[in-house]
C-alpha cells in the first residue's frame, strides 16, 4: 500500500487524534504473556509510561511505551501521555534489566513531550531524561522504537534512541511542537501549520533524511480506521528488525547505534531545510 499524500499539518492533526491505537493496544495485539512492572523505586508509579516483560514470536523482550488516555479523566491521570521523572526512572529500570538479561527492547513513542510541571522539575525531570538517553545509547541489546503518534522533544527521545526506527505513516517526531516552534521562530504560534512543513517532522520527511528506517502505511483516514492492518504491519516490521539485529554481536550493537546517530547528524547538516526560509524572514 502506498503512502497517502497529505500536508504536514494534516499529519499532525491525525497523529494527535484521541482514537488512535495506544501502546496498551499494541501490547495486547503483538505480545504474549505480558507482565507489567511498575514504580521507579524512588517516588511513585507514573501511569504516563507503561512497561514490562513479554514474549514476541517466542523471544523474551522488554516493552516500554507512552500511554495516553481515552477519556478526559484518564488523560488527566496519565497527563495526556506526558511522563514525570518517575516514569522515566521506571523506563530506566527496565532498560538496565533488559541489558542484564539480554532481552531486546521495544519502545512505543506517543507523547507531546515530558510533563513540564513544577513538581516534575523539582524531582529532576531533566536528569531523568538524560540518564535514559545515556543508558539507552549504550545497552548491548537490540533497541527498536515504534512511533505510533506524537514524538515530541526530549520526552520522546528518552525512549526513542534506537537501532531501528519504525514510524506509522501519520506519526510525527520533532524537537518541540509546531506551535512552540512558530512561537519561538516567528513570535506567532498561529503559524503552526507553516511550521509543520518547515520542521520536516513527518514520517516521509524523516525517511528521506534517513532518520526513520521503516514506514507503516495507514489506510483510510488513519490507524484508528484499520487497526488490524496497522497491527499486522507493525508486527512484521518489528519481527524483521529483531531477526536482523539478533545476528549482530552484542559488542557491536552499541557501536553501530552510535554510528547510526552520527550519520543522522551529518545528513541534517548537509540539508538545512529551514535556513533559507528563516533568512528571508
Amino acid at each position: 500500500m502506498k503512502i497517502t499524500e497529505r500536508t504536514p499539518a494534516e499529519r499532525v492533526r491525525i497523529a494527535r487524534m484521541e482514537n488512535r491505537p495506544t501502546t496498551k493496544e499494541y501490547i495486547e495485539e503483538l505480545f504474549q504473556d505480558f507482565i507489567p512492572l511498575g514504580g521507579d523505586r524512588a517516588f511513585s508509579e507514573d501511569e504516563a509510561i507503561i512497561g514490562g516483560i513479554g514474549s514476541f514470536h517466542g523471544i523474551p523482550v522488554t516493552i516500554i511505551g507512552h500511554q495516553k488516555g481515552r477519556s478526559l479523566e484518564e488523560n488527566l491521570k496519565r497527563r495526556f501521555g506526558m511522563p514525570n521523572p518517575d516514569g522515566y526512572r521506571k523506563a530506566l529500570r527496565l532498560m538496565k534489566q533488559a541489558d542484564k538479561f539480554h532481552r531486546p527492547i521495544i519502545t512505543f513513542v506517543d507523547t507531546p513531550g515530558a510533563y513540564p510541571g513544577k513538581e516534575a522539575e523539582e524531582r529532576g525531570q531533566g536528569s531523568a531524561i538524560a540518564e535514559c538517553l545515556k543508558v539507552l545509547s549504550r545497552v548491548s541489546v537490540p533497541v527498536i522504537s515504534v512511533f505510533i503518534g506524537e514524538g515530541g522533544s526530549g520526552g520522546a527521545l528518552a525512549i526513542g534512541i534506537c537501532d531501528r526506527m519504525i514510524m506509522l505513516e501519520n506519526a510525527i517526531y520533532s524537537i518541540l511542537s509546531p506551535e512552540g516552534f512558530a512561537s519561538i521562530l516567528w513570535k506567532d504560534g498561529t503559524r503552526w501549520e507553516e511550521a509543520s512543513r518547515v520542521m520536516r517532522l513527518t514520517a516521509p520527511d524523516l525517511y528521506k533524511m534517513k532518520v526513520c528506517d521503516t514506514i507503516i502505511p495507514e489506510p483510510g483516514e488513519g490507524a484508528h480506521e484499520e487497526r488490524a492492518y496497522v497491527f499486522s504491519g507493525v508486527e512484521q516490521a518489528v519481527n524483521e528488525a529483531i531477526t536482523e539485529l539478533r545476528k549482530v554481536k552484542p559488542r557491536d550493537i552499541a557501536e553501530n547505534r552510535y554510528r547510526k546517530l552520527r550519520s543522522v547528524g551529518r545528513t541534517l547538516l548537509k540539508e538545512n531545510p529551514w535556513r533559507e526560509k528563516t533568512e528571508q524572514e
